[in-house]
Parts: structure tokens; sequence; C-alpha cells
């Protein structure tokens, strides 16, 4: 795995991984999400943090610290439960990106609409217009992935540079409005118990493994950075406050402009830029409009780098003889898996138009983060499971207290895991959404274990 690893190009530094680690965590969706629990978001915010986000970069740090190879998280499962069980991780965590990959693109149809104005709040309501702007974008995202990281490394730190620029005005418009005296009170950290119920839980479930979840994916691409066993954890140490305050200020100023009306979940902050500078032109209507172009490079953007990671997972399978070979295959001239890139981009475009069969616009979006977050959730189970469960030989290499950073975050997933067929938004039906969901998950195991096997039975023949 180092022979093949040396192959590829080492196009990562320590800044490049830290705008990656805030563009692959942030997203402009959850303080949406985490603002339908009102002046209670920030209990569930620090709650989140303290018993999910903080035992993931932990986890995350040691062992890539002890495993620095490309495919991550794969090679860490690997080592410690075995290959089947490394296989089948990573496959839940491919299906988990493609998925959610889907799910961030859906963001720019309704970012176009909260953009130009009432008379383009067609386009997301519309199946086609959908399915025409995220093609092109899949189209686009698929040729910077076959030139590399040493052009979309670029693209991801723009648009890493470009949500930090959004959450910036985001986090600026309760203290423009008090000023301006549009509002008299803001408060930054409302303090409130949340009520104990199912929604509230589901919310939860979709905080922590949605939200707060992917400081390991850029371990992925290990073997294309640069002193990776030291940068990929100064990454998480350095990224990891700026996300929490983010997310914890940012869900705040939703509430500030918004909180008295439904809240889209799928665009809420261009929501909030809308309600705060109006519908109107001018300086304020171009304000609005300047911020919401930044989100949707940011989903561009975001996608990119996931798309990247997606198909770096196939290419390690292949190395170990487990996936076939054909996904092994580097560009002579920029040694980037085309084969695997190019099958991600088919199947990432079909589940789009999958899931816009019978479904309005913000249930197909909620359809897929909750698919993409019970894929998530079993991935870090397992993951936390590494310290507490996994080989002797490993185990042995970390920190007892990591053991209890693990424990609590393997709690939080198993809790995201059971709650994630819950929906957060209105839908034709629960019951269908939940079966939807849970097909989904079983079908996708299943042919993660029949792939596990026909590659064991070409080695077999081999």
């Amino acid at each position: 795995m180092k022979e093949e690893s040396a192959a590829l190009r080492k196009e990562l530094g320590l800044s490049d991984l830290v705008l990656a680690q805030v563009l692959c965590v942030v997203g402009s969706s959850w303080v949406g999400i985490a603002a339908k629990l009102g002046r209670a978001h920030v209990v569930f915010w620090v709650v989140a943090m303290l018993l999910f986000y903080l035992p993931l970069a932990a986890v995350v740090i040691y062992l890539n610290r002890l495993i620095p190879l490309e495919g991550g998280l794969y090679q860490w499962a690997k080592q410690a439960f075995g290959e089947m069980a490394g296989f089948l991780i990573a496959w839940n965590l491919w299906v988990y990106a493609v998925v959610v990959m889907g799910a961030i693109l859906f963001v720019v149809p309704t970012d176009l609409a909260y953009m130009f104005g009432p008379s383009w709040k067609w386009i997301p309501a519309s199946r086609w217009a959908t399915l025409a702007i995220t093609g092109g974008l899949m189209a686009a995202i698929t040729l910077v992935a076959v030139l590399g990281l040493n052009i979309g490394k670029w693209l991801h730190n723009a648009g890493s540079v470009m949500i930090l620029t959004a959450y910036v005005i985001l986090l600026g418009l309760p203290l423009w409005a008090v000023a301006h005296g549009s509002t008299r009170h803001f408060e930054a950290l409302p303090l409130a118990l949340p009520a104990a119920n199912w929604f509230n839980l589901a919310i939860f479930g979709q905080m922590t493994v949605g939200a707060l979840s992917g400081f390991e994916y850029v371990a992925i691409m290990a073997g294309e950075c640069r002193a990776a066993a030291r940068t990929i954890g100064q990454s998480v140490l350095i990224s990891a406050p700026i996300i929490a305050a983010m997310f914890i200020l940012g869900t705040s100023a939703v509430l500030a402009f918004v909180g008295n009306q439904p809240i889209n979940v799928i665009g809420p902050i261009p929501q909030t830029f809308r309600a705060a500078f109006g519908e109107g032109g001018g300086i304020a209507g171009l304000a609005a409009q300047f911020g919401i172009a930044l989100l949707m490079a940011r989903a561009v953007a975001s996608s990119s780098l996931i798309f990247t990671g997606l198909s770096r997972l196939p290419m390690a399978a292949g190395w170990d003889n487990l996936a076939p070979a054909w996904f092994t295959r580097l560009d002579p001239r920029h040694r980037t898996p085309v084969n695997s890139i190019y099958f991600v981009a088919a199947l990432a475009t079909a589940l789009i138009i999958l899931s816009l069969l019978g479904a309005r616009e913000q249930e197909a979006s909620q359809l897929l983060t909750a698919a993409s977050i019970v894929h998530y959730a079993i991935v870090y189970v397992a993951l936390f499971a590494i310290p507490l469960f996994g080989a002797a030989a490993l185990r042995t290499q970390l920190p007892g207290w990591l053991k209890l950073a693990a424990a609590a975050g393997l709690i939080s997933s198993l809790v995201s895991l059971c709650i994630a067929a819950y929906p957060v938004v209105d839908v034709a039906s629960r019951a269908v959404f939940a079966s939807k969901i849970c097909a989904v998950v079983v079908i996708s195991n299943m042919g993660g274990v029949l792939l596990y096997r026909a590659g064991r039975a070409r080695n077999t023949l081999g």
C-alpha cells in the first residue's frame, strides 16, 4: 500500500488541509436544521460537540498518526477488524459520500431562487431545472477530479474561503440590524432547556453525524498530503474551534431573522440574507445576492472535495484486490484514478435522478440527507469502536483516555443511527420516508457484501 501511495502526487500542505476541513465539515443547511430547536440550540450544539465532535477529532488525530495511508478509515478499519470489516466500513463511507454529494448539489437551485428573487422560485420546484443544474455541475466536478488536486485544491480552497466569508456576513447581520434599529436585541448564545421529544432527538442525530462530521474524510487522501501523519492532525486542531463558532453563532443569526417563520432547511442562510436585506434592489439587494453566490460556490467546491475522496476508496480497495483492478488505473499525465472517477460520476447522477421521483424538493433533499446519515452513522460506530474493540496491536498504541472519548462518540453515533429515519421536514408519509431510507441501507450493504465476496473469489481464482 505504501508503494502504491508513492505513485500519487503530494499536492496538499497544511493550509490546504485546514481549508479542506472547514469546507468538508461546515455546510449551509445545518444552521437551519439546528434553528428548528429555537433558543435551545446552544445546549444541543454543546452536548453534540462534547459527546461527538471532540471525541471524533481526538480519534482521527491518533489513528491518522499511526496509519497515515491513502484510504484513511478504510486502512484503519482493516487493521483493526480485518479485511471484510474494513471493506464494508469503507463501502458505507463511499455510499454516504455519493448520497451526500447529491444532497449538497440540491442546495444550488434553491440558492438561485433566493439570489434572483421571487420570479425564480419555480427553479427548485422543477425537477427538470434541478436535474439540468445538478447534472451540469456534476460534469464540471468530474473534469476537475480528472485534472487532479493540483487544480482541484484551488477550487476547494476558494470554496472554503467563500463559506468563511458567507458566515462572516451572516454573523454580522444581527449587529448590523441592531445598529440600524431594525431589531433591539440579539442573543448570540441563548440558553434554554430543550424539550424531550422524538423531533428534538432527530435534530440532535442530524447535528452530530450530519453537521459535526467530516474530520476523518480528508484522511482518505493521506497519500496525496505532504507529511500526512503530522499535517492532517494539525489541520483538525486548527479548524475545530473555528467550525464550532461558525455553527453556534450562525444558528443564532438565522433565528434572529427567520425564527418566527418556517425555516427552509435547504437554504437557511440565503433565506436569512433575504429576510435581513429584503427582496428589493439597491445595495441591500446586491449584498444579499453576493452572500448567496458565496454559498453556491461553496456547494460546488464541497461537492468536488467529496467527489475526490469518493474516487480514492475504490482505488484503495483495488490495491488490495477487493475491487476490480480497473479502478486502480491512473491517468498517465494527471495520476488520478480516472475509471473510478467516471464510475462515481455516473452513479451520483443516477441517484440524483432517482431522488427526484415522487418527492418535493425539500423532501428529496431530506431523503438524501437522512440516507447519508444512516450510512455515516454506521461508519462512525465502527470508527469509535476501533480504540475500544479493535486489534490489540493497534489498541495498545492508543492512550487510555482516548477510549473514554471513543465511548462517548460511539453512543452518540448509535443514537444518530437509530433516529435517522425520523424526518425533520414535512413529508407525504413518515412511514414511506422511513421505509425508503431502510431499503437504501439494506440494499446497499447487501451489495457491499456481494462485492467483497466477488473480490475474494477473484483472488482465489487468481
